[in-house]
């Protein structure tokens, strides 16, 4: 099967809307991972609008796939500005998912921030848990560009974003994150 094969049939799985079939589109378009272009980049990033339900699929398809657009230089985190302003919640936690294994490969963390800034105040509980996870990974790496970051949003943003991206911390380094009380 061609590339575009393996798109037609990812859609047709993904509008399903169930666990199974997406991981079987995610599995069959990565295998095709040396044809990647910004065109699959963008016909996949419709599927987080056109059928995802669920955080699994979404970190599937973000881990799997998605991270690959990035690993093989195709796009850059830039690329991903346009999906902060989704309505879809999946699209949105997919870029801190994504985001997280560039992390883990290596890549540098401020043009990242710079695109996840938009996403500190989304109030949607699993956007929230991907950007702390994000941000712990980040704060792993290189803890004065997570902490810096951190202490500008610490009043501002969701808290689920602080616990997730403190975890890790001792108790006296988590203190400094404490949203100040008005």
């Amino acid at each position: 099967m061609t590339i575009s094969d393996y798109l037609n049939l990812g859609d047709l799985l993904i509008a399903t809307g169930k666990l199974e079939e997406a991981s079987f589109a995610c599995l069959f378009i990565v295998s095709k991972k040396a044809e990647f272009s910004i065109e699959t980049f963008d016909r996949v990033g419709k599927w987080l609008e056109n059928g995802i339900q669920n955080w699994a699929s979404t970190d599937v398809l973000s881990m799997v796939v998605l991270s690959e657009f990035i690993y093989q230089d195709i796009i850059q985190a830039k690329d991903f500005i346009n999906w902060t302003r989704s309505e879809s919640k999946w699209k949105r936690r997919a870029i801190p998912v994504t985001f997280f294994e560039a992390i883990k490969k290596g890549h540098r963390p401020e043009p990242i921030i710079a695109v996840i800034e938009s996403l500190m105040e989304d109030e949607e509980e699993d956007v929230q848990k991907g950007l702390g996870t994000l941000l712990r990974e980040i704060w792993k790496k290189q803890p004065e560009i997570a902490e810096e970051f951190l202490l500008k949003w610490k009043d501002k943003c969701g808290r689920k974003i602080i616990h997730y991206a403190t975890e890790k911390m001792n108790k006296e380094a988590k203190a400094k994150f404490k949203k100040v009380k008005k």
